[in-house]
């Protein structure tokens, strides 16, 4: 059953149910105030009769008829018999309705139990025991109630006509609520239905509601941003494996070309140590490439307080087993050396590690000495790196190339790589709300400039 019909018909039924409970409760109790009203009427009637029969000590015919023609109207179809002390009957009225069992009725009455009540069909039967002037009599009543039960039949009438105005209005109230409230869970409904990851970029619009509905869109759109993320995972990564991978692939299969071709043991041996560079290249360009592709599709990538120089002496550390005749040097300013708040920023310990590896890197493969320098500064609520060496510059116009996707200058002749290192630094230290940048002093000395704004300008800023 759809949300529309259950509001229609959970509403509507305990609306309805409810309505009649409440007219049927106060039918009910016009019933009992009725038949309350009556006795009391009944009880007065027996009691003004038996007044008027202690008055006329000598009973006479005429009075009595005279009576009865004064109390005849007093009810619709009535019966009375008045009873002394002993129960013997001193008083009938003339009426031709039949009590039809006196005697249970009027047996069990007594100074302790003084009135009874019963019914014979629609006839109220009362039996009540009154004293006057110290003495005790028995009077029994039956009598129709025309104007109660006239009334009674009216009131029913006009509660059952209410109750089904009511339930008109309820069901037609509750059916336009329904489609009211389920309106904009159809609309998103069928949004959902529709949405295709291909054309459908635009969030599914919440308006400025604060109800469910648009909580559950919301979700939906952080839902879909989040599946579109690794769908455009998925893409980068297959687009990078599947096209710009093949020229390294074709340099490693050239490889196996030549070593099956090669006869000479010691050229043959030549070649493998290349091709395992090779295949080591590949493997490390397969991981520069992923880390490449999470730093573009990661928005929500976890932070955290980082010492940019306790980051930088681990790197020199695993450098150290790699090149152990290289030499990193790192510098301070006096500002940071007072002030070592200057040299904690927030950011990702594994991104970064990745992006200043490569540049370590780099200033170690493009060197021509066993050294090189980085400088640690501080300038406008930032935190300033910069790698130094000495070695073959890049030109100006090679610059502007310098951070696409497998682009190699002229200073990379004759050393192996694929030209991605920079594209991941570049994408990583923007990640951060960073800058990297390239100059040169002279024709032999390459800088690379990294900024990072410190912690609490990234909390700031983000």
């Amino acid at each position: 059953m759809s949300i529309r019909k259950q509001i229609l018909v959970y509403f509507s039924s305990t609306v309805i149910l409810l309505t009649g409970l409440s007219l049927y409760f106060i039918y009910s109790q016009f019933v009992d105030y009725r038949e309350e009203a009556f006795k009391e009427r009944q009880i007065e009637k027996i009691e003004s009769t038996v007044h008027l029969l202690v008055k006329i000590r000598q009973m006479d015919e005429r009075i009595v008829q005279a009576m009865d023609d004064l109390t005849i109207h007093d009810f619709y179809d009535e019966k009375l018999l008045i009873f002394d002390e002993s129960k013997d009957l001193i008083y009938s009225s003339i009426d031709d309705l039949i009590i039809l069992d006196t005697g249970r009725v009027l047996d069990p009455l007594d100074p302790g139990n003084r009135y009874i009540k019963t019914k014979e069909d629609n006839y109220d039967v009362l039996g009540f025991y009154t004293t006057n002037r110290g003495a005790g009599y028995y009077g029994i009543s039956k009598a129709y109630d025309e104007s109660g039960y006239s009334t009674l039949n009216y009131l029913r009438n006009v509660l059952i006509l209410t109750f089904f105005i009511i339930s008109t209005i309820v069901v037609l109230v509750s059916y336009y609520l329904s489609r009211r409230i389920a309106a904009p869970i159809s609309r998103l409904i069928k949004r959902i239905h529709h949405y295709d990851f291909e054309r459908d970029r635009e969030p599914i619009g919440v308006g400025d509601e604060r109800d469910e509905i648009a909580m559950l869109a919301s979700r939906f759109n952080e839902l879909m941003d989040r599946m579109n993320k690794a769908f455009q995972f998925q893409r980068h990564v297959i687009h990078h494996i599947s096209h710009e991978l093949k020229t390294p692939i074709s340099v490693l299969v050239s490889n196996f070309e030549k070593m099956e071709r090669e006869t000479d043991r010691q050229a043959l041996q030549r070649l493998i140590r290349i091709q395992k560079e090779d295949t080591h290249n590949l493997s490390e360009i397969i991981n520069a490439l992923l880390e490449i592709t999470r730093a573009e599709t990661a928005n929500n990538i976890r932070m955290e307080p980082l010492r940019i120089d306790e980051l930088l002496f681990d790197i020199s550390e695993e450098l150290v087993l790699l090149f152990p005749d290289f030499v990193f040097s790192i510098d301070y300013n006096e500002v940071l050396l007072a002030d070592e708040q200057k040299m904690v920023i927030t950011g990702n310990r594994r991104l970064l590690h990745s992006a200043l590896m490569n540049l370590m890197l780099n200033a170690v493969m493009y060197s021509n000495e066993q050294n090189g320098i980085i400088r640690i500064s501080s300038e406008h609520n930032h935190v300033i790196l910069s790698f130094i060496n000495k070695g073959p510059t890049i030109t100006p116009e090679e610059q502007q190339f310098l951070f696409q996707h497998f682009f190699r200058g002229e200073n990379s002749q004759g050393k192996r790589g694929f030209g991605l290192g920079l594209v991941l630094i570049h994408k990583v230290i923007t990640l951060h709300q960073g800058e990297v940048s390239y100059s040169t002093e002279g024709d032999n000395t390459n800088i690379f400039r990294v900024g990072l704004p410190l912690m609490h300008q990234a909390v700031s800023s983000s």
